[in-house]
């Protein structure tokens, strides 16, 4: 017969029980430490990729700047280079031309003297034509006021019939390109005699008098004359 010891179950149990609820404490600790690992590496990630999209934005900001700039450079590069281009154009132009104002001067003369005729007068206009084609353009008239920036004054002399200095004659003829004078008109000039300016606010005091006396006058022709007593 066998004897059962007291207390034999009771300690294998005891000894069963601990052994599962520290495997159970750790099956329940697990999944914790799991799903805290994750959310902190995302955090990391966003911060990462929010620093190189600020990176890539000063970038573009920075390469959007040197493009603005060098567009800037380049249209004031072409402004530069179109107008040197005028002008030289301008120049060779106004040198081809300048040789050509003896001939102009000739043809003038001719034509003034009416030996402008026949073949001579077929060249003559060709000539003419050729040189208004390149933006040749004459200028200086009798009569105008005289100017230095455009006037040459070959001549001088007084008038009693100009009240500022005045061309009087053109003796030879002026030429310009657009705003570039090739040649200033040589001129004859006049100026008001030195007691004219005088002399002209006496002559309109008269006339103005004569002009007012037949008007105090006129009253009495209106009213018959003087009445009779």
């Amino acid at each position: 017969m066998t004897e059962e010891t007291p207390g034999f179950d009771e300690q294998q149990d005891a000894d069963v029980t601990p052994g599962a609820s520290s495997d159970d404490a750790a099956e329940t600790a697990g999944p914790a430490s799991s799903e805290a690992g994750p959310a902190g590496a995302g955090t990391d990630a966003t911060a990462g990729l929010t620093a190189q999209l600020d990176q890539a934005r000063t970038a573009l900001a920075e390469r959007t700047a040197d493009l603005q700039r060098l567009q800037a450079e380049y249209q004031n590069y072409r402004r530069r280079v179109e107008r040197d281009r005028v002008t030289v154009k301008e120049v060779a132009v106004a040198g081809m031309l300048s040789e050509l104002l003896p001939v102009l001067d000739d043809i003038g003369r001719a034509r003034d003297h009416g030996e402008l005729v026949g073949g001579f007068k077929s060249v003559a206009e060709s000539v003419e034509a050729v040189t208004a084609k390149l933006g040749l353009v004459q200028f200086g008239k009798e009569g105008e006021p005289f100017d230095p920036t455009i006037h040459e004054a070959l001549m001088h002399s007084y008038a009693p019939d100009v009240t500022e200095t005045t061309c009087v004659a053109i003796l030879q003829p002026g030429y310009r390109i657009g705003e570039r004078t090739i040649r200033p008109a040589r001129v004859a000039v006049a100026e008001p005699q030195p007691g004219a300016q005088q002399a002209k606010p006496q002559a309109d005091a008269k006339a103005e008098q004569a002009e007012a006396e037949p008007e105090a006058a006129k009253p009495d022709e209106e009213n018959g004359g003087p009445q009779e007593g």
